[in-house]
C-alpha cells in the first residue's frame, strides 16, 4: 500500500467528486483511524514506502511534531466548537447538514493528526485544551446563531492562513506536506461556505474569500485574523504595478500566511 494513497484516503480533498460527498460518521471515523497504525506498518513493505521513509527521517522530527501539535490544537478548537454548536440547538434546521459535515471533517483532521504524530513520527499528541467560546463572556455563539456563524468564519479564515504559514516548516517531509496541504484546502472550502452563508442570510456583504484586510461586520476583536491580507508585494514585486486589475482584486489572489505566534495569540482568546 502506498502511504501517499493512504493519506489520500484519509483526506477528503484528494478524493473523487463522488467520494467527496461521502463524509465520515463518528463511528466510521474512529474505525478508519483505529486501523491507521496497522496500515502504516504494513505499508512499510513496498519499495514506494521505503523510498519515502528517509525523507521523513531527514526532517527535524521534533520540529515536525511541534508543527503538527500546533495544527492539532487548532483542529481541536474547531471540532469542539462545531460539536457544541450542534449540541446546543443554535444552528438553524436548514444548515444542520452543512455544520454536521464540517464537524465530521474537523473530527477526521483531529484523529488523523493524532495518528501521524504518534504512529508515524513517534511523538505525543497534545491533549485537547479547555475552551471558552464566549471569550470571557463577550460572545454568545451557542444561543445566538449570527454570532455562531461569525465565529465560525473567524476560525475557518484563521485555519487557512495558519496552515499556509507552516507549509515551509514541513517541506522536508513529503508525507506531512501532502497531509497539511490536503487539510488546508478543506479548511478553505469551509471558510468559503460559511462566508457565503453569512452573506446569504444578510449578516454581511462579503465574498467567499478575504478582500484586503476587511473584517466586514465581524467584531473588532477579529482584526488580527485579517491583518496583512491587503499585501500586494510577492517575491519582491508589487503585483498591482503589473496589471490594470483593481488592487483589491490583486490582493484577493493570495492568502497571506499567519505565523504560529500570531495564530496562538488569536486562539488564546478562546482558551479557558
Amino acid at each position: 500500500m502506498n502511504l501517499i494513497k493512504l493519506l489520500d484516503k484519509m483526506c477528503p480533498d484528494t478524493q473523487s467528486s463522488e467520494q467527496k460527498d461521502m463524509f465520515f460518521t463518528r463511528r466510521e471515523a474512529f474505525r478508519q483511524f483505529g486501523d491507521f497504525g496497522k496500515k502504516v506498518a504494513l505499508s512499510a513493505v513496498p519499495l514506494s514506502i521505503l523510498t519515502a521513509i528517509p525523507r521523513v527521517a531527514k526532517a527535524d522530527t521534533e520540529s515536525l511534531i511541534g508543527v503538527l501539535n500546533y495544527a492539532l490544537t487548532l483542529e481541536h478548537l474547531e471540532y469542539r466548537y462545531y460539536q457544541l454548536g450542534l449540541d446546543s440547538g443554535v444552528i438553524e434546521g436548514g444548515d444542520l447538514n452543512i455544520f454536521t459535515k464540517i464537524r465530521d471533517h474537523e473530527l477526521a483532521h483531529v484523529l488523523f493528526l493524532q495518528e501521524v504524530i504518534s504512529n508515524v513520527l513517534g511523538g505525543s499528541p497534545v491533549a485537547e485544551p479547555e475552551f471558552d467560546f464566549t471569550a470571557g463572556g463577550n460572545f454568545s455563539p451557542f444561543t445566538d446563531y449570527p454570532t455562531f456563524l461569525a465565529l465560525s468564519q473567524a476560525f475557518e479564515d484563521t485555519g487557512v492562513r495558519a496552515y499556509k504559514g507552516q507549509a515551509a516548516n514541513v517541506m522536508e517531509s513529503d508525507v506531512v506536506l501532502t497531509a497539511a496541504l490536503s487539510i488546508h484546502s478543506v479548511e478553505a472550502r469551509h471558510a468559503s461556505m460559511v462566508r457565503r452563508l453569512r452573506t446569504k442570510k444578510g449578516q454581511d456583504d462579503i465574498k467567499g474569500w478575504i478582500t484586503n484586510a476587511s473584517i466586514g461586520s465581524l467584531p473588532a476583536a477579529t482584526q488580527a485574523i485579517y491583518a496583512g491580507e491587503d499585501n500586494l508585494t510577492h517575491g519582491g514585486v508589487n503585483v498591482a504595478n503589473l496589471t490594470s486589475i483593481d488592487a483589491a482584486a490583486v490582493a484577493e489572489g493570495w492568502d497571506e500566511p499567519l505565523n504560529m505566534e500570531e495564530v496562538l495569540g488569536i486562539a488564546s482568546l478562546f482558551l479557558a
